[in-house]
Parts: structure tokens; C-alpha cells; sequence
């Protein structure tokens, strides 16, 4: 008896603990707070170099794909 009104209590706070944390979590919440952003110069993308290196990846591709074309047959 006293086994199944223990479970019993510890299935009961196991759902009435999240509803209970919800209203106190509310109170702290930082969802109403505003923030304030800050204008950074001078920090461009990789440094302006991204047609740089785009260019470089392509010519890679390219010349792995012109080395290896082998479209002739193996056997005569």
C-alpha cells in the first residue's frame, strides 16, 4: 500500500513541477529586455578576398577535371 501511494506522489510532482517552474521562470525571463547594437568598421567578409578565393576553388575544380579525363578505352 504504502509502495503504490509513494509512486503515486512521485508521478504526481513529476507533472506538477513544470507547470509550478513556469510561472517563476516568467519572472526571470530576459524575452521583454532591449538590446543595443554596435556598429563595427573595418570587418569585411574574409576581407574582401571572397572572387579571390571563389576563383582559385573553380581553377582547382577545372584542372582536376581536365587531368582526369581519360575517355580512352583501356583494351585496343
Amino acid at each position: 500500500m504504502l509502495k503504490k501511494v509513494m509512486t503515486a506522489l512521485a508521478a504526481a510532482s513529476l507533472i506538477a513541477a513544470p507547470a509550478m517552474a513556469q510561472g517563476n521562470a516568467a519572472k526571470l525571463s530576459v524575452a521583454n529586455a532591449s538590446r543595443a547594437g554596435a556598429e563595427v568598421k573595418g570587418n569585411e567578409f574574409l576581407g574582401g578576398s571572397v572572387l579571390l578565393i571563389a576563383l582559385a576553388v573553380a581553377a582547382v575544380v577545372v584542372g582536376v577535371i581536365v587531368l582526369t579525363d581519360d575517355d580512352d578505352p583501356a583494351s585496343p
